[in-house]
């Protein structure tokens, strides 16, 4: 059972609008093949909640409708909707950059052989979550042995010529911290990422990406539990940083839950809180109206606006120092 978590509705978040739209990101669905203690959306082995082929398709229809650039797949484990590579093959076809959120341990799992081969025939970006470069931390949190299946499908990836200057494959890793606090500032963080995955296991990247755990879902249960929530909720508060407002992800992404309703960003879809505060399918969706509409927030987007800030893309402001915890004052 998880924690019952505060209400977060409630917010005086400084409010935002959208600018042009870049990034439609997709969840396929909740199965994951892993249960990490970090994912704020509780996806693991037993979640049955996919997305049709008649919603991919509708998916598909607004990427033509709206010129996004990007097609972001998110999960659960994206690669384990059966219409994934579909909408990946299709996507591509358009022109669409697409990226896969990729938990790495799924390249191993039975029926999925061939799918970093598959990756790298179409040019998708692997985004790879990899929360440290020790197996112990990596095992805490997500699981025994996911850090050795971890090294192992990377070393894979870059067999196949992901993270190789001028291959065209780009291989980008995910950090979160493992505790209430905010990530370190990532640039040092990506440095010492590249030397120990090189030197350990001979492991090439392009990028680093430090992402604020969000207090929603098993991770906000998990504060609760430990009676640690209000506090996390002032750290990120205390941290807020006015500039990272222009650089936040959801001015210029939407996301689509597993049924095709859209909302600002991944975290607002976790909460239940709809595009602008109103609830659309993406199948009535007009691209046209987005710009310059209001965006719906709550109290967990400071973890976006907090130091350095957060986005999918990782830190936004690189020179900002993160290295505030709990038991430290704001600067």
């Amino acid at each position: 059972m998880h924690a019952t978590l505060p209400l977060l509705h409630d917010s005086d978040f400084p409010p935002i609008d959208r600018a042009a739209l870049d990034v439609v990101q997709v969840n396929l669905g909740y199965r994951c093949n892993q249960a990490c203690v970090h994912c704020h959306v509780n996806a693991g082995p037993t979640r049955r909640e996919m997305m049709v082929r008649e919603t991919v398709e509708q998916v598909l229809g607004f990427l033509r409708a709206s010129g996004a650039a990007t097609l972001d797949l998110t999960g659960g484990a994206p690669e384990m909707n059966p219409h994934f590579r579909h909408l990946v093959t299709t996507a591509r076809g358009l022109g669409v950059k697409v990226i896969d959120r990729c938990n790495l341990t799924v390249l191993e799992e039975p029926g999925y052989g061939d799918l970093a081969d598959f990756l790298a025939a179409h040019a998708v970006e692997v985004v790879a979550s990899l929360p440290c470069y020790l197996e112990d931390n990596v095992d805490r949190q997500r699981g025994r042995g996911v850090f050795d299946a971890s090294v192992r499908a990377l070393r894979r990836l870059n067999a196949l010529g992901y993270g190789l200057d001028g291959s065209g494959l780009a291989l980008n890793l995910v950090f979160n911290p493992q505790r209430p606090v905010l990530p370190p500032p990532q640039r040092e963080l990506e440095a010492n990422y590249r030397r120990e995955l090189a030197t350990r296991y001979g492991i090439r990247f392009n990028q680093l990406f430090a992402l604020t755990n969000m207090p929603i879902q098993r991770f906000g249960s998990t504060l609760v539990s430990r009676g640690e929530f209000d506090e996390y909720m002032r750290l990120l508060r205390n941290a807020h940083r006015p500039d990272n407002l222009g650089s936040v992800m959801c001015r210029s992404l939407i996301s689509i839950d597993w049924r095709g309703y859209v909302y600002d960003c991944d975290f607002n879809q976790m909460l239940g809180l709809p595009l602008g505060g109103a609830r659309v399918h993406i199948s009535q969706l007009d691209p046209g109206r987005l710009t310059g509409a209001s965006i719906a927030t709550a109290s967990h987007c400071y973890g976006c606006t907090a130091g350095p800030g957060s986005s999918c893309g990782g830190a936004l402001g690189l020179d900002h120092s993160a290295s505030t915890t709990l038991k430290e004052s704001p600067r």
